[in-house]
């Protein structure tokens, strides 16, 4: 048995490889790059990105990808990690959100758990400067010190805990407005009403424009968006996790609310770089989700070999198939993808320029409505905090 991490330069070495031989990055897949490739398309994402219609996100225009940035501290100094054993640097990952500003990326995501408080931080200096071009969306609800960033375990979406974070959040990300703020998971100690009420005297106050929750309950969505509308929901969902299909897409369509989905490359395995040899080490996220899981990888992998297929087939990569199929399903869906690197992002951003026919769209679904997949979509304890409802209001 191969016991050994997952390499994060592996899709690296692909790209660079494309590069130099004068290959447009998107152009090659896990198997070859197609055939017929030219270097004018080197510029592609670019050129794509500027031409690429906007899109309505509640209340918000904005370009079809957005940008995750969920980034960790390393061990070095000036170190950055993802969740998914990929690293950079604190100057680089302000270049790469400079450079998603550049290729017309108009909505990033972060979070104040994320680091804690590292992701906010290199955000606001990556866009000063760029800030009212821009969407700026963070969430508040694991249970911090605003001070010190320590975890105190749990959620905590109290009224005076939510003011105190967002104070700290507009220094982080030096702006006086954050333009959609969620819930990052529901409070069970705390109504919902509570919450958008705070959230209410926020807006008033023009520190925070519009707002959303992450991974909540279907009742919880309604008695919140009764309260103050809601701009966005922000749940897992991609080719390998289709849950929102079933009832939070089309209550989200009833209301009038955006819907993003995050991790839209099922944490990596639908950008064909994970094999059913692959191991995850101890701080890659994944060593603890049941569907990465040795037992589950063979089972799993007929999807990958779909997606290989169709991106052969569309002259992309199956990242950008993954990502166009998303955008495909519903016009106010905008998936967030996250990297560390330019060229992920570069390729990622390209999947704007990538059309289905009715046909083939049809074709596609039945393709991935006919592999079923093995193992949950998250660890036992992180699961347990999705989908929660709020308590009564007394």
């Amino acid at each position: 048995m191969n016991n050994q991490p997952v390499n994060p330069n592996s899709r690296r070495r692909w790209l660079a490889a494309a590069a130099a031989l004068g290959v447009a990055p998107w152009l090659l897949s896990a198997h070859a790059a197609p055939a017929g490739a030219s270097r004018a398309t080197a510029d592609k994402p670019a050129s794509a990105a500027r031409s690429a219609a906007r899109r309505r996100l509640g209340p918000f225009e904005v370009f079809p990808i957005g940008l995750g940035c969920q980034w960790h501290p390393g061990r070095l100094p000036q170190a950055v990690n993802d969740l998914y054993a990929s690293s950079t640097d604190r100057a680089a990952a302000i270049a790469l959100i400079r450079r998603a500003v550049d290729l017309g990326v108009t909505l990033f995501d972060t979070a104040e758990v994320y680091g804690p408080f590292m992701s906010e931080e290199i955000l606001g200096e990556a866009l000063q400067g760029r800030r009212n071009g821009v969407v700026i969306s963070t969430k508040f609800g694991f249970d911090i010190d605003p001070q010190t960033g320590a975890r105190r375990g749990g959620t905590n979406s109290r009224p005076d805990h939510i003011r105190r974070v967002v104070e700290a959040q507009l220094r982080r990300l030096r702006t006086d407005r954050i333009d959609l703020l969620y819930q990052h998971r529901v409070d069970p100690q705390v109504p919902i009403e509570d919450v958008a009420g705070t959230i209410k005297d926020l807006v008033r106050q023009g520190k925070v424009l519009h707002w959303g929750l992450s991974e909540p309950g279907l009742q919880t969505i309604r008695r919140a968006h009764a309260v103050h509308p809601l701009a966005a929901i922000q749940n897992e969902y991609s080719m390998l996790w289709r849950g929102p299909e079933a009832q939070v897409l089309p209550l989200c369509e009833e209301l009038g609310i955006g819907f993003v989905p995050w991790s839209p490359l099922g944490m990596g395995f639908l950008a064909g770089t994970i094999s059913v040899d692959s191991r995850f080490g101890e701080q890659d996220f994944r060593a603890n989700v049941p569907r990465f899981a040795p037992d589950a990888l063979p089972a799993n992998m007929p999807l990958v070999d779909l997606v290989r297929s169709w991106a052969r087939r569309k002259n992309a990569t199956p990242a950008q198939i993954s990502l166009a199929w998303l955008t495909a399903r519903k016009p106010w869906i905008v998936p967030i993808p996250g990297t560390t690197n330019v060229a992920h992002l570069e390729e990622n951003v390209g999947a704007a320029t990538i059309a289905f026919s009715a046909a083939e769209l049809a074709e596609l679904d039945a393709g991935i409505a006919a592999i079923p997949i093995r193992g949950a979509r998250l660890s036992p304890p992180v699961l347990a905090a999705t989908g929660v409802e709020a308590p009564p209001k007394r």
